[in-house]
């Protein structure tokens, strides 16, 4: 009796769990208000290497932000976030990635190491900013301002679309894929916009 009642409760455990990790995978898109807040490029952080990062150099610019990490099942998405980048960066869009370890430890590297396994791996030009916190009371002020409207990343690769003046304008959830129709057409959206 008690190996049953305990076999129950396991596969209750395990339900919620899963619930749980389905919910964070999602591939929802949510839009902000459209209502004027802080800006993103008033803010600053630091790039992978360490040194001081004016994100006021990417006004004017359409910014995805993106929450990445080197050991997770979507780490192949930094090939298309690659490729997105380089098909747009000529139009004024910039993908500005920020490595976090705080899903379940996928990002655990140096900066360094993570800088070369970006390069080696995929090719990475666009922007690695300094790895950050992005869930929680500590997360970075990038991720503080970027989850003030939306939801905060629900896991690695989870994508946030800012305006050139520096506006959130929606968030994409972790299985969203660079080449998905929807992420596109909204990122051309904002750069078509004056």
């Amino acid at each position: 009796m008690k190996f049953i009642l305990l076999a129950v409760a396991v596969v209750a455990v395990l339900f919620v769990v899963g619930l749980k990790v389905r919910s964070a995978f999602s591939a929802n898109v949510t839009q902000a208000s459209g209502e004027k807040t802080a800006s993103l490029y008033d803010l600053s952080c630091e790039t992978l290497a360490g040194e001081p990062a004016d994100l006021g150099q990417y006004q004017g610019k359409v910014a995805l932000v993106v929450n990445t990490a080197s050991k997770c099942g979507l780490t192949p998405q930094y090939k298309g976030i690659e490729e997105l980048y380089r098909q747009l960066s000529p139009q004024g869009f910039v993908v500005l990635g920020f490595p976090s370890n705080d899903f379940m430890g996928q990002e655990p590297g140096t900066a360094k190491e993570i800088a070369l396994f970006c390069s080696e791996n995929y090719g990475v030009t666009f922007p690695l900013l300094a790895k950050s916190k992005v869930k929680g009371k500590e997360r970075s002020e990038v991720y503080q301002l970027l989850a003030a409207e939306l939801e905060e990343p629900s896991w690695n690769f989870t994508k946030y679309l800012v305006a050139k003046d520096g506006r959130v304008v929606a968030r994409f959830g972790p299985k969203v894929k660079p080449d998905d129709g929807e992420l596109r057409a909204a990122i051309e959206r904002e750069l078509a916009t004056e």
